[in-house]
């Protein structure tokens, strides 16, 4: 008999991540939407309610769970409602600044923030992208220059979740090497600090809710112990914490697809079309057939990894797999979904119509679905057999 995925406790946290996301999140997403902001009330209730830092060691006032299937299960419940915009601004938190901490930090770091990103009494940013350079991490022009005791940081950073609002930054920044070979460093960057500014929240087409924003870094002062990991590494450091971050969004790629073919069975059961409800039409219930097939088939194949995550044994590669097939599904099951829905999928009041929306970015974020395919393409010359000789 197989394992389930699922145990008890996984169910019974279940449960507490259900009653926080319709306490807390279901009413206020119309709001937050038009305010293109969460209330920070909400992150704080998340950490009160135990649903942030599961990660992060007791001793330090987290849930002291490394086991990744709790994640899954935010996400999942996440999902169920739209709350995609609140699910990738926690991600951001919990699985890559969270990661970085809880990995490279230091003691004296993971002291001083942990225990305040676990209660939700801030939140966080991770600073990458920038003007021009897209997925390509090398070509990264932030830099940051040592000064005695100090680091001094110039630059601008682009399309950053959790930008606007986020107390604490971690800013990759170019920090030496050579113009072909540059080497990256990570520095810690606090809301306040004299020469951080933001621009405005940026207007996206979806996810309205997760603030963006673009920042500027003009001689911006930090001193030298909030370098995170070890100087030069930076580009080693994003390397090994990438698989998690592509996997957490081939996970809510995953949850996306499995809460919009809910509602759409939902719909198709209950909708009549020329007397008829809409499920019992072949065509309707021909294409929900693949699409559930798809999605069950993708599901045992991310658990697969999830528990690989777990062992400590998901690679770059498989983490990019993960996140091309994933959200590449999620946006072709999204679709489908809406136009089973006919007029009223295009209508806001149904669920499907965020999904949609919020869903597109997903190939993208991350790494798109071009740069994930180089990294597996790459990977497969070692498989590749010479050709004999004749």
């Amino acid at each position: 008999m197989l394992e389930p995925f699922y145990g008890p406790r996984h169910e019974e946290f279940r449960g507490v991540v259900r009653e926080f996301v319709t306490r807390e999140v279901v009413p206020h997403q119309s709001r937050w939407d038009e305010q293109r902001l969460v209330d920070r009330s909400a992150w704080q209730a998340a950490g009160r309610q135990g649903v942030l830092g599961i990660r992060v060691p007791e001793e330090l006032g987290g849930g002291g769970r490394t086991d990744y299937r709790y994640r899954c299960v935010v996400a999942e419940e996440f999902a169920r409602v739209g709350a995609a915009a609140f699910a990738s601004g926690f991600g951001i938190n919990e699985d890559i600044v969270g990661s970085y901490l809880a990995v490279l930090g230091t003691p004296e770091q993971q002291q001083a923030w942990l225990p305040r990103m676990a209660a939700g009494e801030i939140v966080t940013s991770m600073a990458m992208s920038e003007p021009g350079v897209g997925s390509n991490l090398r070509g990264i022009s932030t830099t940051a220059t040592r000064d005695g005791d100090s680091w001094v940081i110039n630059g601008a950073k682009t399309f950053i979740t959790n930008g606007y609002t986020a107390d604490l930054v971690v800013v990759v920044c170019r920090t030496g090497g050579l113009p072909e070979r540059p080497e990256f460093s990570l520095l810690l960057v606090e809301s306040g600090t004299p020469g951080f500014t933001r621009g405005q929240k940026l207007r996206k087409i979806g996810l309205h809710a997760q603030d963006t924003a673009e920042l500027f870094f003009d001689d911006v002062r930090v001193p030298a112990t909030n370098l995170v990991g070890l100087e030069g590494r930076g580009f080693f450091h994003l390397t090994d914490q990438l698989p998690l971050e592509r996997l957490s969004v081939g996970w809510r790629a995953l949850a996306a697809a499995e809460a919009a073919l809910d509602w759409t069975l939902d719909y198709t059961a209950g909708r009549e079309a020329f007397g008829r409800p809409v499920l019992d039409y072949q065509n309707s219930r021909f294409r929900l057939a693949e699409l559930v097939t798809e999605v069950e088939v993708t599901r045992a194949y991310l658990e697969q990894q999830v528990l690989r995550y777990n062992a400590g044994g998901l690679d770059a590669v498989q983490g990019a797999k993960c996140k091309w097939w994933a959200t590449e599904l999620q946006k072709r099951v999204v679709d489908a979904c809406l136009q089973l829905h006919g007029g009223y999928g295009y209508m806001e009041e149904y669920p499907i119509s965020r999904a949609y929306i919020d869903g597109r970015v997903q190939t993208i974020v991350g790494g798109t679905t071009e740069i994930m395919k180089e990294i597996i393409g790459r990977s497969l010359a070692g498989r590749a057999k010479a050709p004999r000789s004749r």
